[in-house]
């Protein structure tokens, strides 16, 4: 497995799908990333050679900010609309959708699985 900016990258697969294993590279910005490097996008990345593999990392090194520094900032960005208090803020600090979605129904995945709150038994009135 060829390693890119710290990342085993798949070796079988053409060079535009393995790039988007690194975190903070999809596929437009590996299509980028290859056509300057002169790099041909179909390319298995078993068949590219070292020269290769050191000319994507400083690109990568170069104009991408990727894996742990952009796990960083986004952990740091969502910390200051929580530190603020603002309304995103808010809502990820209650783990409720941000981009205004509904949560009366759907939203599970930022809800979590059900709560069920049993409801109230009748109470059975004693005549005496």
């Amino acid at each position: 497995m060829p390693r890119v900016a710290g990342v085993d990258i798949p070796a079988n697969k053409p060079a535009f799908i393995a790039l988007t294993h690194i975190f903070g590279i999809g596929q437009h910005t590996a299509k980028k990333l290859l056509e300057r490097a002169g790099i041909d996008r179909m390319t298995r990345t078993r068949e590219l050679n070292e020269s290769d593999l050191a000319k994507l990392n400083n690109m990568i090194e170069d104009a991408v900010i990727v894996e742990g520094h952009l796990r960083r900032q986004v952990s740091q960005n969502i910390q200051r609309l929580k530190d603020i208090n603002c309304w995103r803020g808010m809502r990820h600090k209650k783990g409720l959708p941000v981009r205004g979605q509904r949560t009366q129904t759907n939203a599970r995945t930022r809800k979590g699985p059900r709560k069920t709150v049993a409801g109230k038994k009748g109470v059975k009135e004693t005549r005496g």
